[in-house]
């Protein structure tokens, strides 16, 4: 991995958010490659439920002040920079007032998903890109973890598809069984349409449950880490049926050699 670059976007990371499959993975993928000596950049939104004084975010000055337009709104992009110390690893926050100053990460307080959780993931997938443009700095690996990243690959391919940058990089999204019960807004695909991405593109979300966000996710990366022991048939027979390098679990313990020999093997061949 020396010299290469790899962008990880993540819905969730320890030690800023409980731990969990996602959040721990998210950590664990980007120190292995730190320590590879890989460059690094990785990507979250800033949930009100991450304590900022505690992990020392500060607002970058220079990379905020942008609008992202969602469904014709001008939302403005904030964007705040953490370090984890004892890896020296620097972590990006996506934020925004309305999105993500509420204390709580996708749910309510009584476990109801936040009706503009889909205005969310087209926030933080435009505000990943926008960002990174700003950096100048063109990954050759994009990984995608959880279900509030899981539209940045459909953006990359489609809204952003001729952004030089971003040419030669590519995709690996991590499938988890780790989502949401429910559907996300029933317009979520309209308002996806109105960043001029056809609908064909993004029929299946028609119906905007957790498995359609990642077959639509899957469908437009290079390739597929399962990361999950135990994913749904509906997922599992979907992904079998894509012509992409796919590699199956491997356990917390083994991930570190067979994560770094997937990227060298088959995603950067």
């Amino acid at each position: 991995m020396n010299g290469k670059k790899i962008l990880f976007v993540s819905s969730e990371l320890v030690p800023y958010l409980p731990e969990n499959q996602v959040s721990l993975m998210s950590y664990e993928a980007p120190r292995m490659v730190n320590s590879k000596g890989g460059q690094i950049r990785i990507f979250m939104p800033r949930y009100g439920n991450i304590n900022e004084r505690r992990h020392q975010l500060h607002e970058v000055i220079r990379l905020s002040g942008m609008n992202l337009v969602i469904n014709d709104m001008d939302m403005p992009l904030i964007i705040k920079v953490a370090s984890i110390p004892r890896e020296r690893i620097q972590v990006y926050f996506i934020d925004n007032e309305e999105y993500f100053k509420r204390k709580a990460t996708f749910t309510d307080s009584d476990g109801n998903l936040f009706p503009d959780n889909d205005e969310r993931a087209i926030f933080f997938a435009k505000g990943v890109v926008e960002t990174v443009k700003k950096l100048n700095w063109s990954p050759d690996i994009i990984h995608v973890h959880g279900w509030m990243a899981s539209l940045l690959p459909l953006y990359l391919r489609e809204y952003y598809a001729d952004e030089p940058i971003f040419a030669d990089s590519k995709i690996v999204t991590s499938v988890y069984d780790k989502g949401f019960e429910g559907q996300l807004d029933a317009q979520m695909h309209k308002k996806i349409a109105f960043d001029g991405i056809e609908n064909d593109k993004i029929g299946a979300l028609e119906t905007p449950d957790y498995n359609n966000l990642l077959k639509v996710a899957v469908d437009y990366s290079d390739a597929i880490i399962l990361a999950s022991e135990q994913l749904s048939d509906d997922l599992t027979e979907h992904i079998a049926k894509l012509d992409k390098p796919v590699l199956p679990y491997v356990s917390f313990q083994e991930s570190e050699e067979a994560y770094s020999n997937f990227y060298n093997t088959e995603v950067l061949k």
